[in-house]
This record gives structure tokens, sequence and C-alpha cells, in this order.
């Protein structure tokens, strides 16, 4: 009777431990394994190609040097959004289904702006046209240690929301080749 004791606890205590290396090994691979495997998949993409397909009927001439920032972008045919990062400045294009005039859109972008604390709308907006002829208004605004810049066009029933912020010397060293890409949107057929 002892001798089958002895062996239905080295059983239990076998299976306990076998047990207990396979709970230690599913613990291991979520601390160490999925933040390793999210280190080695990359959250932006270098681009390849002249024109960048936003969504939604727009494209556009990312600026020199441009990445796509895969976590924030989301392409659709309704909306659509896509983040370049060029050094270290952010540049968004925000397309969404609108059927209101542009002033009342620019008033959109300008609250949303103005909704992240410590973001102010500076100076005065201007009109701006595409090279495809999309008109918009622009502006600027300050944030924090970064300036930015606003622009905003319609295009059939959607809106075109673009921001751009950075330090204000990087900002500065990229703003040309980002006016260049600003001035690149188009919308369906106007390419």
């Amino acid at each position: 009777m002892h001798r089958y004791r002895r062996t239905m606890v080295a059983h239990r205590l076998v299976r306990n431990l076998a047990g207990a290396v396979a709970v230690l090994a599913t613990l291991l691979t979520v601390v160490f394994g999925l933040p390793a495997l999210n280190r080695a998949v990359p959250t932006d993409r270098s681009l390849a190609g002249p024109r960048y397909d936003v969504g939604a009927g727009v494209t556009v001439a990312p600026p020199p040097g441009a990445r796509v920032d895969a976590s924030k972008t989301r392409p659709g045919s309704e909306r659509a959004t896509v983040m370049f990062l060029v050094g270290d400045v952010r540049y968004l294009i925000v397309v969404q289904p609108f059927d209101g005039p542009i002033g009342e859109a620019a008033e959109k972008l300008r609250t949303k702006i103005k909704a992240t604390q410590g973001y102010q709308v500076t100076g005065n907006e201007g009109g701006i046209r595409t090279t495809g002829g999309l008109a918009g208004v622009a502006g600027g605004y300050t944030a924090p240690g970064r300036s930015g810049r606003y622009a905003v066009f319609l295009a059939g029933e959607h809106s075109i929301e673009v921001t751009v912020s950075g330090a204000q010397l990087e900002l500065q060293r990229e703003l040309a080749g980002i006016d260049g890409s600003i001035s690149s949107i188009t919308y369906g057929g106007d390419r």
C-alpha cells in the first residue's frame, strides 16, 4: 500500500511540476517574447514610388525622406488617414466625408487643433491652392515646444485636413519638401 501511495504522490508531483513549467513558459513568452516581437515589427514604412494613395480618392507625392507611420495610417474608401514622418516632423492627412462650405471645414479643423491642451491657432488664415486645382484655407498653430501648420481642402463630398508639426528648427528644415507635398495633393481624376 505504501508503494502505491508513493507512486501516486510521485505522479502527482510530476504532473504538478509539468503544469508549473507550462505556466512559467507561457509567462516568459508573454513577458519577454511578445515585446521582442513587437520591437522587431517596424511601425513605419519607407516609401517607394512618386505618389502615395491616401485613400478615399486622395493621392499625394510624399516629401523627400518621408516614412509612413503604420500605427497612425488607415486607408479607406470613405475615410482615410496617413501620417508621414519626415525626420522629427509629423505630417498628417485626414480625408473624411463633408458637405459644408470651406469656412466650416476650416473652423472644424481649428477647433480640433485647439482641443489639444496647449495648442493655439496663430496668425491669419490665407487661401491655398494645389497644383491640381484644389482650393483651400491654410494657417499656423503653436504647441509647447512645437510649431505647426494646417490646411484644409474640399474635394467632392470630402474634406482633406492637413496638419504638420515639429520643433521649430526641424520644421523649418523640412518645410520646403512638405509644402511641395501639400501642393501635390489630388482628388479623384485631378492627377
